[in-house]
């Protein structure tokens, strides 16, 4: 089975209050359930906010490393689900149930053969 990254993008800023917040994460750990239970997740992980990344690059030879975000936008990554699944509709359709649960724009796109070991 091909596997497929699940990328959660949120919007930059203060998370919402918890009266939002509570029952979308009760609609996501459901989702999560019905993916470990129908045997596609492989992992999966929250992010902390863009402004606590380190970007390193290489110039000249020179390795620098600056604080903050890559690149600057309205929107971050804030989690993501790796899967298995037999193709990109099963793949697909697990991207809308999560998309549905937490109500936040959800990237699907294959990994390339042999990317994970």
């Amino acid at each position: 089975m091909k596997q497929y990254l699940l990328s959660i993008y949120q919007p930059d800023g203060e998370p919402p209050g918890p009266e939002i917040l509570e029952p979308i994460m009760r609609d996501l750990e459901a989702v999560n359930a019905e993916i470990r239970e129908a045997g596609a997740w492989v992992f999966s992980g929250g992010l902390y906010p863009p402004s606590t990344a380190t970007v390193v690059r290489l110039k000249d030879d020179d390795l620098l490393m600056t604080d903050g975000p890559y690149v600057e936008g309205k929107e971050h990554i804030g989690g993501f689900t790796v899967i298995q699944a037999p193709d990109l509709d099963a793949a697909l359709e697990w991207g809308r149930k999560l998309a549905r649960a937490i109500t936040l724009p959800i990237e699907v796109r294959p990994l390339q053969h042999g990317s994970c070991a």
